[in-house]
């Protein structure tokens, strides 16, 4: 069995959006007519040109490979050009193959992809969701809204939901780390109390930040936040200073998250060596696929931390993050976008069981979904957006900052 063909499919998300602008999904076919799916999350350059390198990754390191053979392949991909390091597109783009490879070999053997990872561990998955506004809500108000996101809350929770997370903390400004300003630490207090007040115990509270602030306004907003108990306060500061992420996680008494947005075992061990976080993001689509992954979590094991796979795309790299949650003891929850409906439950045939606040462990081949092709070609992204985009101004001291479901407006 030897890996021959690519398709690429560009998808737009249709409005309103939840999980990005468009998901890249790939398809895989091999000599013996054997086909597997998967999804590439990588978001720093546009779509389009991801197209090229997704092609060159597979024509240069996989094609007329076995894919059973992950370990070389990967290998192959990690060590091009001379690099041996974590290239951010590069490792995306063999992410999404490599889901792809893992979907043909469980098919190839008639078992879901957790079986040939060691089998299943959970037969059902925690899950949580973002809050979205209601359909009667103000969607330009809603972001800002205590009570809105309040009572959206209250209705996750009615659907079983045992997690909820929002994000009011301040701009995702490409300026780097601020600190808060006092609206948004104001924002952020009133809206966790309201929905502290709104779940009671029904739900924890997961605090999301991406990266905004510098050490001391992290350290600021997040022990304003400590009497409402949050499991989890999420990437407060840049990524890239694991240092700083520490810092703040020994001098605020909530649980740090991070790691949708590092790749590769290399990017992952730092952050555990150096206590920044306890619980581990990875988005299956750029982390370096399930075989990868599966490392970052047995590493996480041994510092007694948890994975929470992180989604922010479409439903092929969702289920791609429950076989491995399926099969992880560390498991902590995986996200996922509402219930996992809507279109992108459509592009995989609603093929993933969500039920009561838990995903049930497939029991069908590969990934355990059907991928429905013509509604993904019905529906390309023709735009030069990127998935997610950052704002160019600054944080606004005066006005405050008003947020869209991102980057602030």
């Amino acid at each position: 069995m030897k890996l021959k063909d690519l398709e690429i499919f560009v998808v737009g998300n249709p409005p309103p959006g939840w999980g990005g602008r468009y998901f890249i999904f790939v398809k895989l076919t091999t000599d013996n007519g054997i086909i597997g799916y998967g999804e590439v999350y990588a978001a720093s350059i546009g779509p389009h040109a991801m197209i090229p390198v997704i092609k060159d990754v597979f024509e240069r390191h996989m094609l007329n490979e076995n894919p059973e053979n992950i370990e070389m392949m990967f290998r192959r991909a990690y060590s091009s050009g001379f690099t041996q390091r974590p290239d951010l597109s590069v490792m995306g783009a063999f992410s999404g193959l490599e889901i792809a490879c893992w979907d043909i070999v469980g098919k190839a053997n008639e078992r879901p992809v957790y079986a040939m990872l060691g089998g299943m561990m959970n037969e059902r998955v925690r899950s949580y969701t973002y809050l979205y506004p209601l359909e009667h809500h103000d969607i330009d108000a809603f972001w800002t809204s205590p009570d809105m996101q309040a009572e959206s809350a209250r209705a996750m929770v009615d659907l079983g939901f045992t997690a909820v997370k929002f994000d009011p903390a301040g701009p995702y400004t490409l300026r780097g780390g601020h600190m808060p300003a006092m609206t948004d630490i104001d924002l952020s207090v009133r809206m966790c109390a309201a929905i502290r007040d709104a779940v009671g115990n029904k739900a924890d509270l997961l605090f999301g930040t991406h990266g905004q602030f510098t050490t001391a306004g992290a350290i600021r907003l997040g022990r304003a936040l400590e009497p409402y108990d949050p499991l989890w306060y999420e990437e407060p500061v840049p990524p890239d200073n694991i240092g700083s992420m520490a810092k703040v996680a020994a001098s605020v008494r909530i649980p740090i998250a991070t790691g949708e947005r590092l790749t590769t075992k290399a990017e992952f061990a730092p952050v555990l060596r150096e206590g920044a976080a306890t619980i581990l993001q990875p988005a299956l689509g750029r982390s370096g696929g399930i075989l990868e992954t599966k490392k970052i979590a047995a590493m996480a094991e041994v510092y007694n931390a948890q994975m929470a796979p992180h989604l922010y795309a479409g439903p092929v790299e969702w289920a791609a993050n429950i076989q491995l949650a399926v099969n992880i003891p560390n498991i902590l929850m995986a996200e996922t976008i509402l219930t996992g409906g809507g279109f992108a439950g459509d592009l995989i045939k609603h093929s993933i069981t969500w039920e009561d606040g838990f995903v049930h462990a497939p029991t069908a081949p590969g990934l355990g979904i059907e991928f429905d092709e013509e509604l993904a070609r019905a529906n390309p992204y023709d735009g030069n957006g990127l998935h997610l985009e950052m704002q160019e101004r600054p944080c606004d001291y005066a006005k405050g900052n008003a947020f869209r479901g991102g980057a602030a407006d």
